[in-house]
C-alpha cells in the first residue's frame, strides 16, 4: 500500500491527537532509549523526544518515513518491517500508536518488540480493538458487493483483536500485560459529508484495487448514504472507533 503523507498530515492529524495521552501513558522519562514503530509522519516521534528521550522512529512506508525525515530532521527514522526487525541495541521502551492493526502478522510484532527491549523494558501502544469501525466496514462489504464486487468485499485490510486475544499472546511471548483497555472513542471526520471519502481515500484504498477508476465514486456516495444515520450527528461525522491500549513488560 502506498501511503500519502500529506493527505495523512493535512486530514488525518486526528491520529497524532489522539495520540498524545498514549505518550501520556508511555510515562517518558529524560535519558530513556524509545523507540516508536508505525510512527507515521514522526509528530508523535517528536512529542517523544520533547520529553527528553533519545527517540528513534520507523514506518513500512517510504513515503511516510520521507516526510517524517522533512519534518523532523534531527530524529533518526528508519523504513523497517514492523514484523520483523532488529535493533541495534536494547530499548527502555517502544511505542506505538495506530499502527500494529495495519499488522496482520502480530506474532512477529510482539517477539521483535520483545527482542529490542531491555530487561524490565515496557512496550506501551494503542491499536485498533475488536469491533473498530464496525459500521463503515460493514457498508464497504454490503456495497461491494450489491455492485458485484465480491472479491474486493472480502479483502482483510486490517487485524483488530479482542483485549484477551492480543493479551494472552503478549503473554506467551514473555511479556507481564500491566494495563490493558478496549473502549470506544467515537473519531470525528473532517468535511462533512465527504469525510468517509477521505477516509476511504487515506485507509481503505486496499478495497477498491481492480475497480475502475469511474466506478469508485459512485460506490463510495453509496457507502457514505448507509453511514449517515450513524455517522452524521447535526452536520458533524463520527467513525465508531474502538480501541485496545495496553503497556507490557518484558520480564
Amino acid at each position: 500500500m502506498k501511503w500519502n503523507a500529506d493527505l495523512y498530515d493535512d486530514k488525518h492529524s486526528f491520529v497524532s491527537q489522539f495520540g498524545a495521552s498514549v505518550v501520556e501513558l508511555l510515562d517518558v522519562k529524560a535519558g530513556e532509549h524509545i523507540l516508536d514503530i508505525g510512527c507515521g509522519t514522526g509528530d508523535l516521534t517528536h512529542q517523544i523526544q520533547q520529553l527528553g528521550a533519545e527517540v528513534s522512529g520507523s514506518d513500512y512506508s517510504p513515503e511516510m518515513i520521507a516526510q517524517a525525515r522533512f519534518k523532523y530532521p534531527a530524529i533518526n527514522f528508519e523504513v523497517a518491517d514492523a514484523a520483523n526487525f532488529t535493533a541495534e541495541y536494547p530499548y527502555d521502551a517502544v511505542f506505538s500508536n495506530a499502527a500494529l492493526h495495519w499488522v496482520h502478522n502480530a506474532s512477529g510484532v510482539i517477539r521483535s518488540v520483545h527482542e529490542a527491549l531491555k530487561p524490565g523494558g515496557r512496550f506501551v501502544a494503542e491499536m485498533g480493538g475488536k469491533g473498530n469501525i464496525g459500521q463503515l466496514r460493514a457498508a464497504i462489504k454490503q456495497v461491494l458487493q450489491q455492485n458485484g464486487y465480491h472479491q474486493q468485499a472480502e479483502t482483510q485490510v486490517w487485524y483488530f483483536p479482542s483485549l484477551g486475544e492480543y493479551t494472552t499472546r503478549l503473554e506467551q511471548q514473555g511479556f507481564r500485560v500491566t494495563f490493558a483497555s478496549h473502549f470506544d472513542r467515537k473519531t470525528p471526520l473532517q468535511d462533512g459529508d465527504q469525510g468517509v471519502a477521505k477516509w476511504i481515500r487515506m485507509f481503505g484504498a486496499q478495497y477498491f484495487i481492480g475497480i475502475p477508476d469511474a466506478v469508485q465514486p459512485k460506490l463510495v456516495q453509496e457507502i457514505t448514504d448507509l453511514l449517515e444515520p450513524y455517522y452524521n450527528e447535526n452536520g458533524q461525522w463520527y467513525a465508531d472507533y474502538k480501541r485496545l491500549r495496553f503497556i507490557a513488560v518484558k520480564e
